[in-house]
C-alpha cells in the first residue's frame, strides 16, 4: 500500500491483514478485557471505590438540614471567618456544604463510631479529598452525596477541594476533626 495511490486503492480496510497486526489486536483486545473485569473485582473485593448515594437535591432543602445540624450540635467557632464546628452524635447524619471557596461546617467526629456524611456543592463542581486518607469523591451542585464512614485514628484531617473551580480554588480547605 502507498500513500501515492489514488483514495479508491488505499482503503485500510480492504488491505489483507498481517500476521503481526492481528497478533497485536488479539494483544490489545485481551488486554482491554482483563482491565474491564478488575475493575468490578477491585470494587468489589478490593475496596478501592468508595461505594455511595446520590439523590437530587436543592440548595435550599440542603441548606436547611445543614443549619439545622449546626443550630443543634455546635461546640465552637474556628479561624477569622467564624466557620462553625459541630460535633453530631455517633449514628447521625452529618452535612457538608461545598461553595465558592469553603466547606462550611468543619466537622468533628468520634473514633470507631460510623457517620453519614452528605455532601453537596451550592454552586460549582467541586471535589472532596480527605487527606491523608486519600478518600475523594466528585461533588455536583444540585445532588446529595452520602457516604458512609467510620473514622478510625483521632488527630486533624485536612478536606481539600481538588476540582479547579476558579481563582480562589487553592484557599478551598478545611478540617476534619477526630477524637477519641
Amino acid at each position: 500500500m502507498s500513500a501515492i495511490e489514488p483514495p479508491r486503492n488505499r482503503l485500510w480496510w480492504k488491505q489483507p491483514l498481517d500476521r503481526t497486526e492481528g497478533l497485536w489486536i488479539l494483544i490489545a483486545f485481551v488486554w482491554c478485557m482483563v482491565m474491564f473485569f478488575m475493575m468490578p473485582y477491585w470494587h468489589i473485593y478490593g475496596k478501592q471505590n468508595l461505594a455511595n448515594e446520590a439523590y437530587r437535591t436543592t440548595p435550599e432543602a440542603f441548606q436547611k438540614k445543614t443549619d439545622e445540624m449546626v443550630a443543634k450540635h455546635k461546640v465552637r467557632e474556628e479561624t477569622d471567618l467564624k466557620i462553625p464546628v459541630v460535633h453530631p452524635p455517633a449514628g447521625s447524619d452529618v452535612y457538608l456544604i461545598a461553595r465558592l471557596w469553603q466547606w462550611w461546617p468543619m466537622l468533628e467526629l468520634e473514633a470507631g463510631k460510623t457517620y453519614r456524611l452528605h455532601l453537596m456543592s451550592m454552586d460549582w463542581l467541586h471535589g472532596f479529598s480527605l487527606q491523608p486518607e486519600n478518600i475523594n469523591i466528585q461533588v455536583h451542585p444540585g445532588y446529595e452525596h452520602i457516604l458512609t464512614v467510620t473514622p478510625t485514628a483521632p488527630g486533624k484531617y485536612s478536606i481539600v477541594c481538588n476540582e479547579y473551580c476558579g481563582i480562589n480554588h487553592h484557599t478551598m480547605v478545611s478540617r476534619l476533626y477526630v477524637v477519641k
